[in-house]
Parts: structure tokens; sequence; C-alpha cells
């Protein structure tokens, strides 16, 4: 498994989109705008009655954006674009009328956590800890930080944005509420994934829908917020401090 994808499997109402790069899964703008898009296509299609959302690969649910594109940015409308990727992807999850499932088999990092944090019902293994690094390269996670504060609540997510360099482990997540399950292992995961799915299937869908747009309330400016922190980190990008950050990666 090396080529980068993303791929949907429908079966009994279930839509299972999985997503993969074998950067540890840190997703470049293509893969970021394919993600969007399978997303909202599910969401319209009459067969599908929920969504389980996932990574492929063991160790690693999501490691952020590219880091190979963040370094090539040289001009504020390419970070506005970039940076814009997982805005189109929470925005995607937070307009979709299916409940979408998250599984979170492995580490999760800077805007996995906000794919995590947008996602109706979240799972995870015991080896699923998080962390918002943005602050570590000179910029914040502006984007993601919407999504993230109202799973995590803002003491929570002011507390893992300010601390860039630590992980915070699954039972924390769980705590604070990202997390709703915390499981031993990716197969003891797995099956209560599938099975939570499967019951939701038999639920109204209209009364679902309903639900949803409950639980988002108060999100509908979502779109220019989201295209908003995009363009500060699109413009922090290109600070003295940030390209001489980045400068140690290359």
């Amino acid at each position: 498994m090396s080529d980068p994808y993303v791929k949907e499997h429908i079966e009994n109402g279930i839509s299972t989109i999985e997503f993969f790069h074998p950067a540890h899964n840190s997703l470049p703008g293509d893969i970021l705008a394919k993600l969007a898009q399978t997303i909202t296509d599910a969401g319209n299609n009459d067969e599908v009655k929920v969504i389980i959302l996932k990574s492929g690969g063991d160790r690693t649910f999501c490691a952020g954006a590219s880091f190979k594109e963040l370094i090539n940015i040289n001009d504020a409308e390419t970070g506005r674009v970039f940076f814009s990727g997982f805005a189109n992807v929470i925005n995607a999850m937070r307009k979709c009328p299916k409940f979408i499932i998250g599984r979170i088999q492995g580490k999760t990092v800077g805007g996995g956590v906000g794919v995590a944090s947008a996602t109706d019902y979240c799972m995870a293994t015991k080896y699923a800890s998080i962390k918002l690094s943005e602050l570590n390269v000179g910029i914040g996670p502006f984007v993601v930080g919407p999504a993230v504060e109202r799973k995590l609540g803002l003491t929570g997510m002011s507390q893992i944005a300010i601390d860039a360099n630590s992980f915070y482990d699954a039972e924390w997540a769980r705590q604070k509420g990202l997390f709703a399950q915390v499981y031993e292992s990716t197969e003891a995961l797995d099956e209560a994934v599938q099975a939570f799915a499967e019951n939701l299937c038999n639920y109204n869908p209209e009364a679902m829908r309903e639900m949803k747009k409950i639980f988002w309330k108060g999100t509908e400016d979502w779109d220019d917020l989201l295209a908003e922190r995009a363009a500060i980190s699109g413009r922090l990008v290109l600070s003295d401090f940030t390209k001489e950050t980045l400068k140690r990666f290359k």
C-alpha cells in the first residue's frame, strides 16, 4: 500500500470512506479535495444511511496537511488555498445530512484532529493520542480550531494548541468529549464501529437528519469563518519566523 487514495464502499446502507497517504496519512490538496467531495456525495446518496470515516494503515489516523506542500508555499493566495483543504473537508462533514462515525486507530496531528472533531460520533483505540503542532512552525490551528473547540471546549482546545510539543493520550481526549469510547485494539475498535453503524441504520433517516441540524446549530457561518482562518494561516506561513523554522525541515 503506497499510492495515495480516497475510496468508498457502500454496503447495507453504510458508506465507509477511507483515505490514505504513505507519509503517515499527511494529506495533500488533491486528496483533501477528493475527500471533501466523497463525503458530500455520500451525504446526497439516498442509498446511504450512515457514514464511517477511516484512514488506511495501522499507526496514524492523520498527520495533518502535507508538509511537502507547506514548505513550497511562496505567496499568500497559494497559502490560503493550501489551508482551505482541511476547511473544505470540515465544512463538507458539517453540511452532510448523515451521521459520520469517526474510526481513529492511531495518532492524530493538526488537521487530523480537526477531522476527528468534525465527526458526529468518534471512536478510537488507546493509541489514538492527539496533538496540535501548528504553533511549532510559527502558525496556529486557526482552520481546525472551531471544530476542535466545539468538541473539547475552549479550555481543552487552548491547552493542546499552546502545548504544541505534546501528545495528549486517548483517555484525555475521551474525558474532554472528543472520543465516545476508547478500545484496546484496532480489531475491537472495528467491531464496535461496525456494530454501531449497523444499529444506526435501524433509525429513521429523517430523524437523524434533523438531529444533525440541531447538533451543528450555530456553525452556519463556518464557510466564511474557516476561509478567513485559512487566509490568516496563509499569511503567517510567509512570515520570516515560519520560513526560517521550515528551513530546518527541508
